[in-house]
């Protein structure tokens, strides 16, 4: 059944209406330079039933582990069933960008909702209608600290993400910013605070962190934040594991001005990496510098409750030299389904972020008798470091019996050759740890 819209007689008929000969005549502008003279040397065509059968044979090439022990940004949560069936309704999954909010009462509600809930997660007062994801809404946040403070030279632990990083990066470098990345202590795995010092001057508008950071340690931002607050510098906390608010401290009782981060762990597939949604909340101070929009709660003419777009400093929306983004979606359906997550577990959020901590200290220790150390000695939450001798010969022994042993730092690190960073998730049984020690 070969998609093809026009019949011959049509596609000359419009031909004619245009005043054109043929076809190729369109391409007129085009210099022949550019032209590929060649015929392509494709196969024939199949048809759908050959050409199912034929991906499902380069599909069952893929070789999936059955346990995976991977994390580093994007974590294997169990998803209920009636979370992904309730997001799956019609009336969610079609729903688009409000621009007509008075007539788009459904979605204004679900992203209400969702910024209730990341307020009361963060102890944050404001946030926005969500983001692209946890990357990009980092990158987004370096721009709000330059507006904030007037300065243009953004520090960044070098325990944040390398991908979160490079995204960073890439927007700064446009938007004429500077970023600098500050070590972290080889031995606690936090951000070195002599270092730290060393780079405060008056050029910076301020510092992200990322906590519990790449390598899975929790960060003192508490004192951090203070330290920086007496320079008047923005302190931006990163968050990649979002069941962390479940368990520690909030980011605003870590004083930190603007909290950044990725969703995917409420209720979306790991998947090839993707989609997630990023959150992005701030203080009542800077709430008038979020990107995107803030869906706000009032009433109508009939004082019945009405949902309303409070705020949206989009270029489509305002003078574009006053926007603070041009975003132009805000992942409404992935933080919706984020929604339902959250309002599935309630308070049993806490009971499952200490469950993966509870089974990443089992592991841990497990991994000790093996002789396989940690890294580093401050705290963690569902990852964390260890020394493997020979690790690519052991990662290729574990992935032949259907085990992903977790990330090799040496990828990302240059200095962390033979380094693994183990993620364990509630996905991960008792079973599977022995399975993981047995094959070492």
């Amino acid at each position: 059944m070969p998609y093809i819209p026009h019949t011959l007689q049509e596609t000359e008929e419009m031909l004619k209406t245009i005043g054109v000969g043929k076809i190729e005549d369109l391409f007129s502008a085009v210099p022949q330079s550019v032209f590929n003279k060649n015929q392509f040397n494709l196969p024939v065509g199949l048809t759908e039933q050959k050409t199912k059968e034929e991906l499902t044979k380069i599909a069952n090439k893929n070789k999936n582990p059955q346990i995976s022990f991977l994390g580093g940004g994007f974590y294997n949560h169990y998803i209920p069933a009636h979370v992904t069936h309730l997001a799956s309704r019609s009336e969610f999954y079609t729903a688009y960008t409000p621009y007509q909010p008075e007539i788009s009462q459904g979605i204004l509600q679900s992203i209400f909702e969702y910024q209730t809930m990341i307020t009361r997660l963060t102890g944050m007062s404001a946030t926005n209608a969500s983001m692209y994801d946890g990357s990009t809404a980092s990158a987004e946040t370096c721009f709000m600290a330059a507006e904030i403070t007037g300065k243009k030279k953004i520090l960044v632990a070098r325990s944040v993400n390398p991908q979160y990083r490079g995204v960073m990066q890439t927007y700064c470098t446009a938007k004429g910013l500077e970023l600098v990345e500050v070590s972290f202590d080889l031995t606690s795995g936090k951000i070195d605070q002599t270092k730290l010092t060393e780079m405060l001057n008056d050029d910076v508008a301020g510092l992200f962190v990322q906590s519990p950071n790449f390598f899975g340690v929790v960060e003192d931002l508490k004192d951090l934040s203070a330290k920086l607050h007496e320079k008047k510098m923005i302190v931006v906390q990163i968050i990649t594991e979002a069941l962390s608010l479940g368990l520690l401290t909030t980011p605003k009782d870590n004083g930190v001005d603007i909290v950044v981060g990725e969703g995917q762990s409420f209720g979306l597939p790991v998947s090839a990496g993707g989609p997630g949604f990023g959150f992005l909340a701030t203080t009542e101070q800077y709430m008038r510098r979020l990107p995107g929009r803030i869906v706000g709660e009032s009433e109508d003419v009939d004082g019945k409750k009405a949902y309303v777009l409070t705020l949206q400093a989009r270029e489509q929306h305002i003078r574009r030299e006053k926007a603070s983004s041009n975003i132009c979606s805000n992942q409404a359906w992935c933080a919706l389904t984020g929604v339902i997550y959250l309002a599935s577990l309630g308070q049993k959020l806490r009971d499952l972020a200490l469950l993966n901590h509870q089974n990443a200290l089992y592991f841990q220790k497990d991994l000790t008798k093996k002789n396989l150390n940690r890294v580093f000695n401050a705290p963690f939450f569902n990852e964390f470091v260890v020394n493997v001798n020979n690790l690519p010969q052991v990662l290729e022994i574990l992935r032949a019996k259907g085990i992903n042993a977790g990330l090799d730092l040496g990828r990302v690190y240059s200095e962390m050759e033979n380094k693994l960073l183990v993620c364990v998730t509630e996905m991960i049984s008792k079973e599977n740890m022995q399975t993981y020690l047995d094959s070492l």
